[in-house]
């Protein structure tokens, strides 16, 4: 039996890789991973993982909308240097977008600090800032 913390963790990289539309579907692809098990538990995960849907009728997470409603339209620029990563938001924005990006478990991420208009976050790496800059600006040109 697999662990509820893994079958969430692999429901919540299947939304963000794919559109999936039903519960299903989730099962289905879930069961593709290896993970089995039933509808009615993947509808209790769903509720659980506060998954919503989108106007497509494709299952995203609060999570990720709220990060890219922010991305969109508090962000003005992301970069980064070795392992840090630096945020620019419209001016008195950073410290709210700070909440947000801390909120949203940005892998490697280990912590943020926010001024006025510049966020300066430090990962655990370079890699994890290469990964936290290309998420940030795929939501940043998804909204484009």
């Amino acid at each position: 039996m697999i662990k509820r913390s893994i079958r969430q963790e692999a429901i919540k990289d299947i939304i963000r890789e794919m559109p999936v539309k039903t519960q299903q579907e989730l099962v289905e692809e879930l069961d593709r991973r290896g993970i089995v098990c039933t509808q009615a538990t993947v509808s209790r995960d769903v509720s659980s993982l506060d998954l919503q849907k989108l106007p497509n009728g494709s299952y995203a997470l609060r999570e990720d909308q709220l990060l890219r409603r922010v991305s969109e339209d508090l962000m003005t620029d992301v970069a980064y240097v070795g392992n840090q990563v630096i945020v620019k938001t419209r001016s008195g924005m950073a410290q709210g977008v700070a909440a947000v990006l801390e909120e949203a478990v940005l892998p490697g991420l280990l912590g943020t600090i926010a001024g006025d208009d510049t966020i300066l976050m430090v990962a655990a790496d370079e890699s994890s800032a290469q990964l936290i800059v290309a998420r940030l600006r795929g939501f940043r040109e998804a909204g484009a």
